[in-house]
């Protein structure tokens, strides 16, 4: 586990962003070839979608842990806002705005949007795998205590030492970068299989990947405190994200294959 990967000078260049970058790059590589496999030539517009959403992204998941998550700090520390190296990227607020600047773009093009989002989605979560192993490297979306000798002792430089020391602690964010791969897979295979309406793809993505974040927050160190006296952050936002999702999985199903008595009546 490097932090550091080399210095120019005083500058450190750094796994974290690093594997960020590759994370986006990679994730819109893999979006493109999904996309062209539709042969609808759309796609010449993946990789601007890619720069524009990753950027919006990074920006997004840095607001929203700032804002929801750290305000009682970084009130205090403005300066501090944009040193993502700290920890403190939230997936949600990544997600929630590349997903509105990516809406935005495909409006401003004239691009069925719907369409592409259930195609992306595979892309996406591939994107957050990878994503979880520069917070690995990082140090940061760390497990609670495992109280045994099971677990990851991070180094001593991380936030996870500094918040728990050497004291081996849950895999929480390899488990979720493995977890997103099978819902990678699960993606593929439904839009491979499943004779589905528009939109329906990417709701499943935000259902899978929200039930999955439920549950491994009950392993998280990191953003602990409870929400209503019986949910972490985490869990609250994968539960609302969820019921919408669902929602709008089930609107879509229903608009596809509207109830039968306009036939039976006949």
């Amino acid at each position: 586990m490097h932090q550091y990967l080399f210095f120019l000078g005083d500058f450190p260049i750094r796994s974290y962003g690093l594997v960020i970058s590759l994370s986006i790059i990679l994730a819109t590589g893999a979006g493109y070839f999904f996309v062209k496999q539709e042969h609808t030539g759309q796609e010449k517009h993946i990789v601007d979608l890619g720069i524009y959403c990753g950027l919006a992204g990074l920006l997004g998941a840095r607001l929203w842990d700032v804002f929801f998550f750290d305000w009682n700090y970084y009130s205090h520390h403005l300066t501090e806002i944009l040193n993502v190296w700290q920890g403190g990227m939230a997936i949600q607020g990544g997600v929630s705005l590349g997903v509105l600047t990516g809406i935005a773009y495909c409006r401003y093009h004239k691009l069925d949007t719907l369409h592409l989002m259930d195609v992306l989605a595979p892309a996406i979560i591939l994107g957050q795998a990878l994503g979880r192993c520069a917070n690995l490297l990082n140090g940061d979306a760390f497990g609670a205590p495992t109280g045994s000798s099971f677990g990851i002792v991070y180094p001593a430089t991380t936030l996870a030492a500094h918040t728990y020391g050497a004291q081996p602690l849950w895999p929480a964010e390899i488990w979720e970068g493995q977890l997103d791969m099978v819902i990678f897979a699960l993606l593929l295979i439904f839009r491979g299989t499943v004779n589905h309406a528009k939109g329906q793809c990417f709701a499943l993505y935000v259902m899978l990947y929200c039930a999955a974040r439920f549950a491994l927050e009950f392993l998280r160190g990191d953003y602990a405190e409870k929400v209503l006296g019986f949910m972490t952050s985490g869990q609250t936002t994968s539960a609302f994200g969820f019921t919408l999702a669902l929602l709008a999985f089930l609107y879509l199903q229903h608009k596809k294959n509207p109830a039968t008595k306009k036939g039976t009546a006949s």
